[in-house]
């Protein structure tokens, strides 16, 4: 690629994770994007977006001429797209997907030199192009998974596609990724669907659920969220999602016999090692320090976290975290903003201060 500050690029399913590969790589890189989507709504809405600057439903007419392929599918029909793409490509065209899935894809695709596996950790609660954000991979990890078969030159194009979307790129194993993301992202799911099937199982019929506190609701935030696509990647990651769901029972089970022991002390630093590790996992690779968090109490009224999160990104303050744990009379409520290093959270609290909001610092280690 002569002039890789506008490159041409195709986004193979322009949803919300391709519908922001097209806005970051038209806003970002200059690029001329071409989207290909079977459904002539999601077209439409991708070109009133600029999510593309052409949108087909040929695989042949998006990627002619294309610098990089981004395969944006569920991961149960990414195989298929993704050898599509190679098939219509040009022997000099890297072809990549977003799947959360890698060793299936790469073991299938793999022995072609232009394909190397991705996977951006980004997303958002809705789905859909017209949810589509430019800076949805702002300093997000994007897992790339090249082989002993990729083309050097191509493996640097695409990796220096994804750090220009805003995204820090890594190469990974597949075995590791699938390994690691069932660990973080496949077992939580699980173990929320068991959590509350656990809770509602002794309901009877008409009998009023029990009320559930913060702690719950954000142990169950993700149960029984997107189930069409979390069969696709509960099927395809399947060995290394039942391991880890198999380890954490174990864990469950050792934990069931300290607290049955009663020993308070033994309970007690049970409970503050975990603590520890949670802080360690947040601060992991994260080049701009631990993570600080304010607690701050706010009226519920419209507008509250809105006004928030625009102070605070307007002076440059991210936001790395946050969590609402509303009032039982909803009246007000208490948000949890961690920030990243302490210089960030003494701004972001001076700013919360001037708001008019109560906020407590809680250093790292919490």
């Amino acid at each position: 690629m002569d002039d890789f500050s506008a490159p041409r690029v195709a986004v193979l399913g322009v949803g919300l994770i391709g519908g922001s590969i097209g806005l970051a790589a038209r806003e970002r890189l200059g690029a001329r994007v071409a989207g290909f989507d079977p459904d002539a709504a999601t077209r439409e809405v991708a070109l009133a977006t600029g999510a593309a600057d052409t949108a087909t439903d040929s695989i042949a007419a998006a990627v002619e001429g294309a610098d990089v392929v981004f395969c944006a599918a569920p991961v149960g029909r990414l195989a298929e797209l993704a050898a599509a793409a190679l098939a219509a490509s040009a022997p000099d065209t890297v072809v990549t997907d977003v799947g959360s899935t890698k060793r299936d894809i790469v073991a299938a695709l793999g022995a072609d030199e232009r394909f190397v596996g991705g996977h951006p950790l980004a997303g958002a609660e809705s789905a859909g192009v017209a949810n589509a954000r430019a800076d949805l991979f702002e300093g997000a990890r994007w897992y790339l998974t090249p082989t002993e078969r990729s083309s050097g030159l191509l493996y640097d194009r695409l990796q220096r596609a994804v750090a220009g979307l805003g995204a820090r790129p890594q190469a990974i194993d597949p075995a590791r990724h699938d390994h690691l993301m069932a660990t973080v992202s496949g077992m939580p799911h699980a173990v929320a669907n068991a959590l509350v099937a656990e809770a509602a199982g002794d309901l009877g019929s008409g009998e009023r659920p029990p009320e559930v506190g913060p702690s719950f609701r954000d142990a169950t935030r993700v149960a029984g969220s997107n189930p069409a696509i979390w069969a696709d990647i509960f099927a395809s990651n399947r060995e290394a999602i039942a391991d880890s769901v198999e380890a954490v029972a174990r864990r469950l089970d050792a934990a069931a016999a300290l607290i049955r022991a009663g020993d308070r002390e033994a309970i007690g630093a049970w409970h503050a090692a975990a603590g520890e590790d949670r802080r360690r996992l947040l601060e992991a690779e994260r080049p701009d320090g631990p993570l600080y968090e304010l607690r701050v109490i706010v009226a519920n009224r419209p507008g509250t976290m809105a006004g928030l999160a625009l102070a605070l990104g307007e002076a440059g303050v991210n936001i790395e975290d946050m969590a609402l744990h509303p009032a039982s009379d909803m009246t007000s409520g208490a948000v949890s903003l961690w920030l990243a290093g302490e210089e960030q959270a003494e701004r972001g609290a001076a700013l919360v201060r001037k708001l008019g909001h109560g906020v407590t610092v809680v250093g790292a280690g919490g």
